[in-house]
This record gives C-alpha cells, structure tokens and sequence, in this order.
C-alpha cells in the first residue's frame, strides 16, 4: 500500500505545472459596459496572472451599495477579491499585499480615476489607496504612489 500511495503522489506532482504559484486569485470586476478604463484595469491584472471575469452592470451603484463603499472613495468600477472589495484603479501590488497580509479590512480604494493610475491614461499625479475597515472603523491611507 506505501509504493501505491508514493506512486500516486509522485504521478500527481508530476502533472502539476512548476509554477511555485498557488493557484490564481479570481476578480469579478463589475462595471458600467461603455467604460474602457475599467476593461484595461481587469486587462493588467489578467496580465499580472490573476483570473478576471467581467461583468457588466448598468447600474454601479447598485453594486456599491451593496459593498457598502463609502461615497467619499467611490470610483468608476467595483471588483470583488477573496472576500475584499477593490473600488476604482487600487494597483496590483496593493492587492497582492492586501491577500498576503489579509487585514481585517472591508477594501481598498482608490478614490475618483488619477491620471496614471492602472487602466488610466496621462501623466502620472500622486495618489492614495485608502483602507477601508470592516468594522466600520475611520479609514487610512493604506499606500501612497507619488510619481517620480
């Protein structure tokens, strides 16, 4: 029985790819259907190895509310990540940072749409990513991109 379960297991790991990643974190990316910054957005993360599915709502405050983004940060496009919500351009190593710390927060926010920031064309201007706590708590800066 030892030499059958060695050989499964050895068939197994032969037949898993040699990524030395886990498997990819999915994003649903709600968004309004004629908004093209919001398809680049989901495009770099597909891009950064992340499985994106789309969907399009014509009504995002719908979907808003029912994340319960805070007005002040809303933005153009709501996604949902491993229990998180990410409203508007947050940057990819924000979310990664974000699932590898897995603070109790409701999301990450970056509020309006700053020129330069993921899926935004322009000149890059400084701008926060907010926390947003799941217990209702006030929010903070959770990181700053400052253009060089």
């Amino acid at each position: 029985m030892r030499r059958r379960q060695f050989l499964v297991v050895a068939a197994t790991v032969a037949m898993t790819p040699a990524t030395g990643f886990a498997a990819a974190p999915s994003v649903i990316l709600h968004k309004d259907p004629n908004c093209g910054c919001c398809s680049s957005w989901g495009d770099a993360f597909t891009k950064a190895g992340f499985s994106v599915r789309a969907v399009e709502v014509p009504d995002m405050d719908q979907v808003k509310q029912r994340f319960k983004v805070p007005l002040s940060v809303r933005a153009c496009h709501t996604a949902e990540v491993q229990g998180y919500f990410l409203e508007g351009h947050v940057p990819i190593d924000a979310v990664r940072r974000l699932l590898d710390e897995r603070p109790p927060l409701a999301g990450l926010a970056v509020a309006g749409m700053p020129l330069g920031s993921l899926g935004m064309g322009g000149s890059p201007e400084p701008y926060d990513v907010i926390a947003i706590p799941r217990d209702g708590g006030e929010m903070y800066v959770y990181q700053s991109f400052k253009p060089d």
